[in-house]
């Protein structure tokens, strides 16, 4: 029988990637698993953000190379998150398992995304429509008007606001709830939202008017 003091205990959330972290710490070596779980992600924010290969490349490998060195000091806080963000639990929008390290690590990318910016200005710039690829000389009819399609609304994402693109990249490439983003980018759950609305209306607006 539980006393009433144990009875109002919550169950501890548990950081998804706990196990993985706690390895990382132990041996250095094992920080190999986070890397290959996020490796893509990180590229993918650094690329839509930077939109050059060789400055996405070089900026996904600063920041594990911080991610790594920073390791000790990273504090897992799943149940702060989770409480930090009460009205999204009733919609389920955080689940039980939230990475906090993954928060933590894109906050880490977007501090060296920014600093790549200011380094250097003058980088050639590499069309986000290699992020849909090109169509194929043997690609249907169908296949090739999606393809440009694609090509169109991430030209339209493109010339979006600073933080209205970003806040798209992170729903839309790397799948993070709403929740997540207003962590990454230190803004409130209710301004993403707005950020995220208006953004997909001004793409919606630029197709229109671009293709008709």
């Amino acid at each position: 029988m539980f006393s009433n003091t144990e009875a109002r205990v919550k169950p501890a959330r548990l950081d998804r990637d706990r196990g993985l972290v706690d390895a990382a710490r132990r041996d250095p070596a094992c920080f190999d698993a986070l890397y290959r779980k996020y490796l893509a992600q990180v590229y993918s924010y650094a690329f839509y953000e930077l939109r050059d290969h060789h400055a996405a490349e070089d900026a996904t490998e600063r920041v594990f190379m911080q991610a790594l060195t920073g390791l000790p000091r990273f504090e897992e806080r799943a149940d702060s998150f989770a409480d930090a963000r009460g009205a999204a639990k009733v919609s389920g929008e955080i689940p039980a398992d939230a990475s906090t390290f993954r928060i933590w690590l894109f906050r880490i990318a977007r501090n060296v995304v920014a600093n790549e910016r200011r380094r250097d200005r003058r980088r050639p710039v590499a069309s986000l429509e290699h992020a849909t690829g090109l169509a194929a000389a043997d690609d249907t009819f169908e296949t090739a008007a999606a393809r440009e399609a694609g090509s169109a609304a991430w030209q339209a994402v493109a010339r979006l606001p600073e933080d209205r693109r970003r806040a798209v990249v992170l729903r839309f490439v790397d799948e993070m709830s709403t929740a997540e983003i207003a962590e990454v980018m230190g803004r409130s759950e209710g301004a993403i939202r707005v950020l995220l609305h208006r953004a997909l209306r001004s793409v919606a607006a630029d197709l229109r008017a671009r293709l008709g």
